[in-house]
Formats: C-alpha cells, structure tokens, sequence
C-alpha cells in the first residue's frame, strides 16, 4: 500500500543578531575594523548571546508564528523565525521580542546600563480605573526606524537608528554623537561634557544609542511618567530591557522588508543586526598595599575580553567607579582601578 508523505519545507523569514563588543572587539580594535576575516570567523564561533542576554516573543508574536506553522528558535548569534515555503504574512502584523539580562556582570562592561529604568505607574486622569505602567530608558529597536551600513550587497541592516549629529542638551555620560564623520562618545554628564572619538564612523557599527530610547506621551494631565523609555504591556516582562518591534514592510527603505507584498517570506532572507558597545573607562593604577595612586591612563580606554588596550594589566570588568562632582552634582568620568 503506498503512503503519501506531506514534506514541508521551511525557510527563515528573518533573523536578529545580538552582537555585544566586550566579547567582540580585539583591545581597542572594534569587531568590525578587524581586518581577517578568519579572525572575525572564529571570534563568532566562539560566541554565544544567550549567556548574556534572553530573548522571547510576545504573547501577540508566538501566536503569530504559531498560526503560519512557523518556528521561533534562539541561536548563538540571537533568534530567528523560520515559516513553510508557502507561508503569506499578515502585512499588518508585527513581531515584537523581549530582551532580558541574564548575564549577572552585564551592567560593569555594557554601555549605557548607568541609566536607571525605574517602573513608575501614572494613574491615568480620565479613568479612576486604569494606571499606566511606564519603564524608563528602554531602548525600542525597529526595521521601521533602523539605518544601515554599506552598499549593495554588502549592505548591513541596523535595527539602532541613525545617530544625531552634535550634543543635545539631554545627552549624558555614554551617549554617542557624530562630529566631522567621526563617532565620539561623553565621557561625562552635561553640561560641559568631556568627549572621546572612538574613531571614523565606517569603522564601527550603529551601536544602540540613547537615540533608540522613545519618547513617552502619557495622557493629558498625567503627573509622574518618565520623559523616554515604554508603557508596559500585559505581557512585558517587569526586566524587560528592550523592545525590538519587527514590520514585514518597509515603504521608505524597501531593504528593511522581509516580507513580499504578497506576504511570502524575501529571498535571500534579512538579517538585522542589533549591536551593544562595550564601556569605555579610565584605567587607574593603585599600590595593592596602600591603595595609593601609582598611575593613570590620559585617555579613556575600552573594556574587553580579548586583548588589552593599555600598556599595563587591564581591569575587571566589575571594577568601574562612577566618580561625581561639579555644580550642579553629576558624573564626570567612569574609572576603573587595577591594584598591583
């Protein structure tokens, strides 16, 4: 008796990757910059994001991929969702993914985790009944919004934004800025902002930035919501530490789709990618015996797992001191001590 056999093929719809420096970049070469493409080769097969940080859909997104028979899987690199050959999606849908940190010294080598994200709830002024939940500085990155890198088929698709030309007045320590096509980052809080050039914008990726971090618009006459960052939905994790909010079409930058307009998945497949920078400090030397100053690097150098960017031993990356002062109080330099 012959048995008919249903075979269904698959194919990625999109993928994310989570790409952090500390565990990238060699010393002060950025991953990008790294001429050998061996090199590069072998630094991300020794990677592996879900140490760092967790990754989930929504409970909107899983149903989604659910419906189209599709799959949601977490990689070294980060996730991708993958659907049957004959899959049309929904053009009006959007898949949108939690980020959480699972990495317990995450906050002492990433950039930007100086910037509090408090949970504040503003009871809404027109109804008794409901309160809206706000988490600060949550960064929302979007194939809507993303800027890219290259050309042709050499092409990268960011999902950080473009960065913002100069220093606005919000800006602290970490925010990063171009000047003359070159990134710089604060090194301090404004005003008076002290600043590092990391180098030519070519050389680096679009690292997430403060300019991914949205404003909020609570409800007219709403008192106590954080000026950027989320509204929490039911089913955000309370240490939900970004968004990232994916639409199958892109009507300004065709590139961005991932979808035809028919809904069947793009060939080749996108892939975008999301980019943490690795802290920058001041390395200070101390007498392991006294605790005297014996040394301290004229520039800011970065914190990394492969090589080293002084000339002595490097750091920890769980010895950074946030050094305050100046009127008014803010913060003026990020240190890290190394005692020998």
């Amino acid at each position: 008796m012959a048995i008919d056999v249903l075979r269904v093929g698959y194919t990625r719809l999109f993928e994310v990757r989570i790409l952090h420096h500390y565990w990238l970049d060699e010393a002060a070469t950025p991953f990008d910059a790294i001429a050998d493409d061996a090199a590069r080769s072998r630094r991300l097969q020794g990677y592996d994001v879900r140490r760092l940080v967790s990754v989930r859909p929504s409970a909107a997104t899983a149903a989604t991929i659910a419906g189209l028979r599709g799959v949601f899987r977490t990689t070294t690199l980060g996730v991708l969702v993958a659907v049957p050959d004959d899959a049309a999606v929904p053009l009006d849908t959007t898949f949108e993914m939690f980020v959480t940190v699972v990495a317990p010294d995450y906050a002492g080598y990433t950039s930007l985790s100086l910037r509090p994200q408090p949970i504040v709830d503003v009871p809404d002024p027109t109804d008794d009944d409901v309160v809206h939940r706000y988490k600060a500085n949550v960064p929302v990155l979007s194939n809507l919004t993303g800027a890219t890198r290259g050309t042709g088929a050499a092409t990268r698709l960011f999902l950080s934004q473009e960065y913002v030309s100069g220093v606005a007045a919000a800006d602290g320590v970490e925010a990063l800025v171009i000047a003359n096509n070159t990134l710089r980052q604060l090194t301090g809080d404004p005003p008076g902002s002290p600043v590092h050039v990391l180098g030519p914008r070519t050389g680096h990726p679009v690292y997430v930035h403060q300019g991914d971090i949205p404003p909020i618009t609570p409800p007219a006459g709403a008192v106590g919501a954080p000026t950027h960052g989320i509204e929490l939905t039911p089913d955000m994790p309370p240490g939900v530490a970004a968004v990232i909010r994916l639409a199958p079409r892109r009507t300004d930058r065709a590139i961005f789709s991932f979808a035809n307009a028919d809904g069947t998945p793009r060939t080749p497949p996108r892939v975008f990618e999301v980019h943490l920078q690795n802290r920058w400090t001041t390395w200070r030397y101390r007498d392991r015996t006294s605790g005297s100053v014996t040394a301290t690097e004229a520039q800011p150098l970065p914190l990394t797992h492969h090589g080293n960017a002084g000339t002595k031993r490097k750091p920890s990356p769980t010895s950074v001191t946030v050094e305050r002062g100046g009127s008014p109080l803010r913060i003026t330099r990020l240190v890290s001590d190394i005692y020998r």
